[in-house]
């Protein structure tokens, strides 16, 4: 790993370029929906860059794998979350459209990682 760390992975600065995005989204959400869909969705973001970073500081291979496992699963939650904001109608669609494209990429790039990681 770098000097910087998880801060010079692609996938860590995908992943808060990607949380940006969330927030914009759900700024546009309909105010009853602070503690509801738009909480959910924040945390499963918040969670993707946070696992990358947090298992990168592990001593091991394997516990890497599991915190980029974790934020996989994470982007998996928060596809599904995405699909529900589609299905209701909240959001704007040019801005859903950047977050599917930055996850898409991102889920991607956990997936490729976990792979490597576990051919070691």
């Amino acid at each position: 790993m770098s000097k910087n760390g998880y801060k010079d992975l692609i996938v860590w600065n995908k992943s808060m370029d990607m949380v940006v995005a969330i927030y914009d989204i759900v700024a546009d959400f309909p105010p009853s929906e602070i503690y509801g869909l738009s909480s959910q969705i924040k945390r499963s973001a918040v969670s993707i860059p946070s696992n990358v970073a947090e298992g990168s500081k592990r001593f091991t291979n394997k516990d890497f794998c599991q915190f980029l496992s974790i934020a996989y699963r994470s982007g998996a939650e928060l596809e599904t979350q995405i699909e529900i904001v589609k299905r209701i109608g909240f959001g704007k669609k040019e801005k859903i459209t950047k977050v599917e494209n930055l996850l898409l990429e991102i889920m991607k790039m956990l997936n490729k990682a976990i792979v490597s990681i576990r051919k070691k």
